[in-house]
């Protein structure tokens, strides 16, 4: 009689996906398109507390930013500059979205990599210079975290 019950393969019993309930966040004022390929989306700072920040914005357009206009992304309606000489760029609480090359972010990465190396190097050649032979500067630059320690009764 048992074998009159056929029982079915696990791999053909399915399992009704279950979904996680949809959590509610609050909207972020900076949601941002995404980059196109090779790019990298950045907010900048235009202006702080009323007042034009026109170093910081010069600044980062000669280093290779460039403003992202609304109408760059059609489909989507993003906040919007809507008047001055940043109209149409977007933008919100006086920030606006700039991109830049990716190719443009290595290369800016490698020169401060390049420079941190080259003051490490200078600072410890200065240290050798200044160490005398009967007291050795030690090298050693780990970093060690420790917790605990003694607790008083």
């Amino acid at each position: 009689m048992e074998n009159d019950k056929i029982k079915a393969s696990r791999a053909s019993q399915t399992r009704s996906k279950e979904e996680r309930p949809k959590v509610w966040t609050p909207p972020s004022s900076l949601d941002a398109p995404p980059a196109p390929d090779g790019f990298k989306h950045r907010w900048i700072r235009a202006e702080t507390m009323g007042f034009d920040d026109t170093k910081n914005m010069s600044g980062k357009l000669r280093s290779g930013y460039e403003l992202v206009r609304a109408d760059q992304y059609p489909d989507v309606d993003y906040p919007t500059i809507n008047d001055g000489k940043y109209q149409g760029v977007i933008g919100v609480g006086g920030l606006l979205l700039a991109r830049i090359s990716t190719e443009l972010v290595q290369s800016r990465k490698e020169y401060f990599d390049n420079l941190t190396r080259q003051k490490d190097e200078a600072i410890e050649n200065d240290l050798l210079k200044e160490q005398h032979p009967s007291m050795p500067i030690d090298h050693d630059r780990q970093t060690r975290v420790t917790f605990g320690g003694t607790k008083k009764s």
